[in-house]
């Protein structure tokens, strides 16, 4: 597939923005519903407050990392390691 300014596109980079919509909508669903742990009051809020806090944070950070970091390494990573061509022509 080739983008719009004439490079050619690696499959993961074709296939990102059909993964990306379900990905942001379940991460917002798992942190919007974790949301009534962290702002919680009353007896054991303390103890709520920790691990609704833990859990936030910790899917919030998995989705960074999933999307632009995990991505990112591997296209860098990956960049170097087609074969060389013969220059010479030579078999």
């Amino acid at each position: 597939m080739v983008s719009r300014i004439g490079r050619k596109r690696t499959p993961e980079a074709s296939s990102s923005p059909s993964r990306l919509r379900p990905i942001l909508m379940t991460t917002a669903a798992m942190v919007l519903g974790v949301l009534p742990l962290v702002i919680a009051s009353g007896a054991g809020a303390a103890g709520r407050n920790a691990m609704g806090l833990v859990i936030f944070t910790g899917l919030s950070i998995g989705t960074l990392f999933t999307l632009f970091v995990v991505p990112a390494m591997y296209m860098l990573l990956g960049a170097n390691h087609h074969p060389k061509s013969n220059q010479t022509g030579a078999v």
